[in-house]
């Protein structure tokens, strides 16, 4: 049973869950906890084209999903002997917009827009599709796969709607089905206003309480969560139990803000973060602190598989097929595939699969 069955299933029968669909909930989570050993990607395709130039276009290079999935790319780049240029938009929409430019004096072969939403940046990915240069992204859109009305010859995502739904679940199973509960999300990009709305949604269709809604853009988070944290926890106190972010950065401010806040530590919000699996998170989650999971992606894997569909434009060839997994990643299952370095990185030969479709 899928968690949207879960959800039309309990609203047929009840309103919130009962005891027994609320262990339905906690189960499916469990699922998503376990290790990933077993290789689910393609296992055949082009041979790596020769002597090719990427360019990525980077949203912001101190995101660290962003960086993750450099380095992911940088690793296959490196193996099939591509030329690789960065170019980091420093989280700005002007940065983000002259990107662009920098790219096309470059020549690449193909551009990689890595964090872009692709709809603020449609003017720069239509001159790239004039000339001709395919285009593979990481999160410009919630669609995975090819998405042609912006040009995109595959977006490599998690599946959006399974990320929200087991945030979701986590906080109400975690609160026994009643959690005070704040969102955060920036509406600078579209992937992450649809999160948030799937979030918003499931936790409406379970009767959990949202109790307030705050927009921070990624690119001023440093800046902005002191005083909204004020603001919040004048206004909520300790109703306010748990914080849902779409991104784990939000988290790597909010503890300092609570305390400026006056809160105490034992009455702080637990933070839940719906995407990404940054290093600092990992260590939060290994700590104790404040930050009781984040659903991670497998951004190194992500990384090759974004070299992998590049290949295969080059190869006049369709896009591979494969959705990469999100993990749900707890103190309990923190060491898993990878954890062990702050990192999901699957367990499952990736490198050797795709090194052995390549070469």
């Amino acid at each position: 049973m899928s968690l949207f069955d879960i959800n039309q299933f309990a609203l047929r029968l009840c309103h919130p869950f009962s005891y027994r669909h609320l262990e339905i909930a906690k189960k499916t989570l469990e699922q998503h906890s376990q290790r990933k050993e077993v290789w689910d990607g393609p296992t055949t395709g082009p041979k790596a084209a020769k002597d090719k130039k990427l360019v990525i276009l980077a949203a912001d290079m101190g995101n660290g999903g962003i960086a993750g999935v450099t380095h992911g790319i940088q690793e296959a780049a490196d193996l099939l002997g591509w030329d690789l240029s960065v170019i980091d938009g420093e989280g700005t929409a002007v940065g983000r917009t002259a990107v662009f430019g920098k790219a096309l004096t470059l020549k690449a072969d193909g551009l990689i827009i890595n964090g872009f939403d692709s709809v603020e940046q449609k003017a720069g990915i239509l001159l790239s599709q004039q000339a001709n240069i395919p285009i593979v992204a990481w999160h410009a859109s919630e669609v995975n796969g090819p998405d042609p009305d912006n040009a995109i010859f595959a977006n490599i995502t998690t599946d959006a709607k399974q990320v929200a739904e087991t945030a979701a679940l986590w906080a109400y199973a975690d609160a026994n089905a009643k959690p005070g509960i704040v969102m955060v999300t920036d509406t600078t990009y579209q992937i992450a206003i649809d999160k948030s709305e799937y979030i918003h949604e499931l936790l409406y269709q379970i009767g959990s309480e949202v109790i307030d809604f705050v927009d921070i853009p990624i690119a001023s988070v440093q800046e902005d969560m002191e005083s909204i944290v004020a603001k919040l926890w004048k206004r909520h106190g300790k109703k306010w139990t748990y914080t849902i972010a779409i991104n784990d950065i939000y988290f790597d401010y909010i503890a300092q803000a609570l305390k400026q806040a006056g809160a105490k530590n034992e009455d702080w919000p637990i933070s839940i973060a719906a995407g990404d699996g940054s290093a600092s998170a990992y260590q939060r989650i290994r700590d104790g602190l404040e930050q009781a999971i984040t659903i991670a992606e497998p951004l190194n894997l992500q990384g090759w598989q974004m070299v992998d569909e590049m290949n295969r434009a080059f190869n006049g060839e369709p896009w591979s097929g494969y959705q990469t997994p999100m993990h749900l990643v707890t103190k309990g299952n923190v060491g898993f595939d990878g954890g062990e370095v702050n990192a999901f990185d699957p367990e499952n030969a990736y490198r050797e699969k795709y090194s052995a479709i390549w070469l």
